[in-house]
């Protein structure tokens, strides 16, 4: 998909649609009962303690109508739910806005800390049919730093010590509760207990961030855990990122944030009486050391069982022997809600099998390659050390082998194996263990055990981890192996979404700019993330040097801002706001980095005025052809430039968008001027990542983008419809095809089965996507990267034709440009945007193509058939194949 072609493909008012041209489609009266669906604020459903005072709300129209459109709106917010229900609202009330918005920033009285909300819409549409939907909440948090009550606290050992920290409060409830918050902020990572139970279920709270420039808080609804009478309050912390004990490459046990890990508390109490009290982190806390003997989000977590004390986060635990804990300064000026999907156990995988080499050792296997954590249950004697190691592969001996992950490891001793959880019983029994400050890459499991243990194939569940992201993607089709290459890409983009977006779930866990932005598209297809990637720009604008330097992996402990860090990769900052305006429809993120977008820019211009950068890392990993820096970077660079430009007209900043448009002209003209060839339509030395760079990235100039095309499906024909290009050029190339008219070369790339190819990964039993096309590299060789992972989002553009039109992001109105692939006899695609699910899906029947499309209410659709392509419409040819449009609702085309 190319962001920058000057098409204006733009559906709206006045424009013959096809329920119209078509005749008889249109039905009369309602076939289903409409109805608003999908009410969310700031992108979450119902969501507690967010602080944004002006936060963003969102429906959908569900009308299977042809034509169905939302015409009016009106928004009620109250404090008061009943009110609501009566049409009353006591803080916001529009009034009839004429529009089809569905994305509209509250305006109404200012939002109090600590209240809940309640809202609803009421939609008209274009039957002048009244629809309201049910009533949704928000709830507002300390949306001050000056609400907090509570004292930063922690235990008084320093940062070296490994043992992890227990802390408890009890406290007496007097009164009947009506309803109670806990707001926690925590420099690492906790977990958070009253009287005995564990609330909540997500994992690795709080989300990672540069810790000394932004902190985040979390918040729970603890009104079901509280009693009237005594109660008691735990607190475990883990390491997490604040306080890195483990030594590699990134010098993260160096980071200027590093510290002890600390907490702050407060319980919001409201008590049926209308009161209110809360209950504080402070110096009355008492603390102690827990059955966590060390962890390591980056390399594992031990346990003695041993240590362990049972009660310890209930009222009557008998804690005399506990020390007081000291106050500590914040670790951050600025402590903000955790607003965004958590990491959560999404799904439990049993082992598939289980080998037994003797009384000491075990494998296990779960299958496939994933992210996350082990749980062991085993009986042994009082201290026996169990040692479970995960790996991705096997070794010739066939055990297990990290030789793969361990690589940028630089251990100071024999204390911190790698991946390598610690289990020590305590002789009580059946005994389980399960961390809770870790999570790794792997899909064997090796135990081992210093006695003899009986494990049987049950002994070991594996759980997948990774931020809650709900699916809004499917794909399906006849080859099974583009199926397994999409189920894989959606497992390593998984795989590789901790709250921020990372390159690999073993061996580094950073936020790699590059990676990430090459896999933007395919993860907003296939999840609603947005939330996660608003999250992750935050961290760009606290990493961002005053001059506009960013660092090559956010967050970082100023590890990437002298390597690897040129446009090429940190092009995130500028191209992940753009994508989440077309996937979304909302320019707020990209207004939020705009100063950061044009403080980078303006930088580049400084060092290199006459439009080319060497500033980059180039195509990384290629299979042979290796591309100039200059070229690959600069074409990134001008995208930067051509996004910015782009913003400054969206936001009515016209010196803005004329000087950059001016930037972006000269850049491009640097570009054709050194590396392409007018005559002959080659760009530099011909190979596929620099034709496909220029033409996805919108370089080429008009009159010679069918000239470069051919060149570049003659190019993969020489290279026997393989690729030869690294993650810059297969990022590009699929579109470059695809969008110029070869999406059947396209697909020989995609589907191939030898190397180099996504499919030579699945035959060789590939779950996840590699970092190397080849399988047995010496180096470089995870086996669960998404840098390779733009074929995800090929498929909804390429071949399911989804695509976004540029002048009516949020998917307003649909680009559909089907392929329909001949040696394919069916292909299914579906996307739910802002309006709902689009539906692009095709099959074979002898020589006709049944293609089937549905376009959610509120929302219309541009068509391109295949060039030559007869269309009819129950029985009525469509004279307009190369642009028709069409109204909401369900269509099937028959085409030959």
């Amino acid at each position: 998909m190319n962001l920058f072609l000057p098409v204006n493909l733009s559906v709206r008012k006045n424009i013959a649609l096809l329920f119209i041209i078509a005749g008889g489609l249109l039905t009369a009266g309602r076939a289903n009962a409409a109805a608003i669906d999908g009410l969310k604020c700031e992108y979450l459903i119902n969501p507690l303690g967010i602080d944004a005072v002006h936060p963003r709300l969102t429906w959908m129209l569900n009308d299977a109508r042809q034509g169905a459109l939302q015409t009016s709106y009106q928004l009620l917010v109250s404090t008061d739910s009943v009110g609501l229900t009566k049409d009353a609202a006591n803080t916001w009330q529009t009034a009839k806005v004429k529009s089809e918005d569905n994305l509209i920033t509250y305006a109404g009285s200012t939002l109090q800390p600590f209240t809940r909300y309640y809202w609803r819409v009421t939609v008209w549409d274009d039957k002048k049919n009244k629809i309201t939907s049910d009533i949704a909440s928000f709830e507002t948090g300390l949306i001050e730093k000056s609400n907090w009550k509570g004292t930063w606290i922690s235990d008084s050992r320093g940062p070296e010590v490994k043992q992890a920290p227990y802390f408890r409060n009890v406290f007496e409830l007097g009164k009947k509760v009506k309803s109670a918050r806990a707001y926690i902020a925590v420099a690492g990572l906790y977990e958070l207990y009253i009287n005995g139970e564990k609330i909540g279920n997500h994992r690795l709270d709080p989300m990672y961030t540069r810790f000394d420039r932004r902190t985040l808080y979390v918040t729970y609804d603890v009104t079901a855990q509280l009693q009237t009478g005594k109660n008691a309050i735990g607190v475990l912390l883990g390491n997490g990122w604040y306080n890195m004990q483990s030594t590699a490459v990134w010098d993260f046990h160096k980071a200027p944030w590093r510290n002890r890990p600390a907490f702050c508390l407060d319980v919001r109490v409201t008590y049926e009486d209308g009161t209110v009290e809360t209950l504080s982190s402070d110096r009355k806390w008492k603390t102690s050391g827990s059955p966590i003997i060390f962890n390591s989000i980056y390399t594992a977590e031990h346990y003695d069982a041993r240590l362990e004390q049972p009660g310890w986060n209930t009222a009557n635990f008998d804690d005399q022997g506990w020390r007081g804990v000291i106050p500590r300064p914040a670790p951050s000026a600025n402590i903000v809600s955790q607003a965004m999907q958590p990491i959560r156990a999404i799904e439990k995988i049993d082992a598939v099998s289980m080998t037994k080499q003797d009384d000491h050792t075990y494998l296990f296997n779960i299958g496939r390659t994933i992210a996350g954590v082990t749980k062991i249950t085993v009986s042994g004697e009082a201290g026996t050390v169990i040692r479970l190691k995960h790996a991705e592969k096997l070794g010739a001996n066939g055990r297990a082998d990290q030789s793969n992950i361990d690589v940028h490891y630089r251990p100071t001793d024999d204390k911190d194996p790698f991946g390598t959880d610690i289990f020590i019983l305590s002789g009580k029994g059946r005994e389980t263990f399960m961390p809770k400050f870790n999570y790794k890459g792997f899909q064997y499991v090796e135990v081992t055990s210093d006695k003899p243990i009986t494990l049987t194939q049950s002994s070991l569940i594996a759980y997948f981890m990774h931020s809650d992201v709900a699916p809004i993607g499917n794909i399906s089709s006849s080859n099974t192996t583009l199926n397994k290459i999409w189920s894989a890409t959606n497992a390593s983009y998984l795989s590789n979404l901790f709250g921020y977006p990372t390159d690999c779930p073993q061996r580094e866990k950073n936020g790699w700019t590059g990676d990430a932005h090459i896999a933007s598209e395919t993860g907003l297809y296939g999840f609603d993330g947005i939330t996660i990637y608003e999250k992750w720009m935050a961290d760009h604008r606290d990493e961002q040097q005053p001059n506009g330097v960013l660092p090559s992996i956010i967050p970082s402990d100023g590890w990437g801002y002298e390597w690897g860090n040129g446009p090429d990769w940190t092009s995130t900052v500028a191209i992940i706001p753009w994508n989440l305006y077309q996937f979304y429809g909302d320019s707020k993120t990209l207004n939020d980095n705009y100063d950061a977008i044009k403080r980078y820019v303006n930088h580049i211009d400084e060092l290199y005025p006459s439009g080319l950068t060497t500033w980059g890392l180039g195509d990384w990993v290629p299979v042979k052809s290796v591309s100039p820096v200059e070229f690959v970077s600069t074409i990134y660079y001008y995208t930067d430039v051509n996004i910015l430009a782009k913003a400054a007209r969206l936001f009515g900043r016209v010196d803005d968008e004329q000087k950059y448009t001016a930037i972006a002209l000269k850049i491009k003209n640097a570009i054709n001027a050194k590396y392409l060839n007018t005559a002959t339509g080659i760009y530099d030395k011909g190979y596929q990542t620099e034709l496909s760079m220029p033409l996805y990235w919108g370089v080429v100039p008009d009159e010679l983008k069918a000239k470069v095309a051919a060149n570049l499906a003659e190019r993969v024909k020489q290279d026997n419809n393989h690729l030869d290009a690294g993650i810059l050029g297969a990022k590009a190339i699929l579109g470059a095809l695809s969008d110029n008219g070869y999406a059947d070369v396209a697909y020989a790339i995609a589907s191939q089965e030898t190397f180099p190819s996504w499919g030579w990964w699945i035959k060789n039993g590939a779950t996840t996507l590699y970092e190397n096309w080849d399988v047995f590299a010496k180096s470089d060789l995870s086996l669960n990267h998404i840098m390779f992972g733009e074929i995800g989002a090929w498929y909804y553009k390429g071949i399911g034709g989804i695509k976004v039109d540029p002048t009516s992001p949020g998917f307003k109105n649909v680009l559909l440009t089907p392929a329909f692939i001949a040696q394919l006899d069916h292909f299914e695609s579906d996307h739910t945007g802002p309006y709902g699910k689009i539906i692009s899906s095709w099959r074979r029947d002898g020589g006709t193509v049944k293609y089937s499309v549905t376009i959610p209410a509120n929302s219309t659709a541009t068509v391109v058939f295949p060039a030559g392509s007869k269309v009819t419409l129950k029985d009525k040819q469509i004279a307009d194949v190369n642009g028709l449009k069409i109204a909401s609702g369900s269509y099937e085309f028959l085409v030959n």
